[in-house]
């Protein structure tokens, strides 16, 4: 069968985002008699796939590789058994783009949320104050990976004066170059429009705090009330977890939105190129240093440490990247044996130089 008759074969799984490229991937699965579909839930070792026969319950034991990165989850194309009982996923495609945290274990294990995604869209309440910190670290993973962010500041109804509400979006904006911002009240239906024109036709993944206005905003964009709401808490703004598990639905106007349960914890994993796009004017002018291992602290000649000096960069946006560089270095030191020797010969050199930089000090005293 060609990818193009696998495609027309199964054309009833397009709202979920097939197409021929995924058919052509899917062509030695279908040779081997097994159906594609979509992963829409995953929970306890099975999972939800829809396929052109409908909505299918399957078993994941055949794909439990001891790589917690590896294991099927919400937005993968699977290879599905036609028939029996139970029936189990096989393999799933490889993905195009796949969203990782690390988990909050000691053993600083990965956790994939979703795959296969268009766009992440990071929500953020309007109801509480602002915590940019807290935004670049939800963007540096949706940019590490690979899809597009969107940040969407939610209950824009709570914030009735336009000039207020202009600013707050500016803020952000500030904080996530190369990033759409929309406000958006769920309550009065407006920005709803602009926010579905963004991500229609795709896979969208929705992130967030509990309280963020997550499932509202999930519910409009999927034109009826499909997941559960409870009000958040008046002293902090947070919310209970109403949603438990990833699910993937499709929006009336194209395209699939998939639903996160409230992360209290966005850990990076192995995301130094997605903290170098939330940073691109920190990284930019990196460039200008006179020493290439910059470590934009004390260094002669540093470009970032001369932008503080003159107002063109915040304080605030290098304390964010240092910390964000360094958890991320850690993490991914952890897991990288050459890594960390290289870290840790570099840390021997600045050692070497700050004794030597203070024996000449002694030395001019003396």
């Amino acid at each position: 069968m060609t990818s193009i008759s696998l495609f027309t074969a199964h054309s009833a799984l397009t709202p979920y985002g097939w197409d021929e490229d995924w058919a052509d991937a899917f062509a030695p699965h279908a040779a081997d008699g097994l159906l594609p579909g979509r992963v829409v839930r995953v929970d306890r070792g099975q999972c939800d796939v829809a396929t052109s026969d409908g909505v299918l319950r399957a078993d994941t034991a055949f794909v439990t590789p001891h790589d917690p990165l590896r294991v099927v989850c919400t937005g993968d194309w699977a290879a599905v058994e036609p028939d029996g009982n139970p029936r189990y996923v096989r393999t799933y495609l490889p993905r195009r783009t796949a969203f990782v945290r690390s988990t909050s274990s000691k053993r600083s294990e990965g956790q994939i949320l979703a795959a296969n995604v268009d766009h992440a869209i990071v929500a953020v309440s309007l109801a509480v104050e602002l915590d940019l910190a807290r935004v670049e670290r939800f963007l540096a993973l949706a940019w590490e990976s690979g899809a597009q962010p969107v940040v969407v500041l939610t209950k824009a109804d709570l914030v009735p004066d336009p000039v207020t509400l202009a600013h707050l979006v500016q803020d952000v904006e500030t904080s996530a170059p190369g990033v759409p911002v929309l406000s958006v009240s769920a309550a009065l239906g407006e920005g709803l429009d602009v926010l579905s024109a963004v991500v229609a036709g795709g896979t969208a993944v929705l992130l967030g705090q509990s309280g963020a206005g997550k499932s509202t905003l999930a519910n409009a964009l999927l034109g009826e009330d499909v997941m559960d709401v409870q009000s958040t808490r008046d002293v902090d703004g947070k919310g209970r977890h109403t949603t438990t598990t990833r699910n993937l639905l499709v929006m009336p106007g194209g395209g699939v939105l998939i639903d996160t349960p409230g992360l209290r914890g966005a850990g990076l994993w192995d995301a130094g190129s997605g903290v170098g796009q939330v940073f691109a004017e920190i990284e930019e002018l990196a460039g200008d240093c006179r020493f290439h291992d910059c470590a934009h602290e004390s260094e002669p000649g540093c470009a970032v440490l001369a932008a503080i000096d003159s107002g063109e960069l915040p304080e605030r946006r290098l304390e964010s990247y240092r910390k964000l560089m360094r958890e991320n270095q850690r993490i991914v030191a952890k897991t990288d044996a050459r890594l960390r020797a290289e870290i840790r010969k570099e840390w021997k050199r600045r050692g070497a130089i700050g004794k030597a930089a203070m024996e000449a000090k002694r030395g001019r005293l003396g």
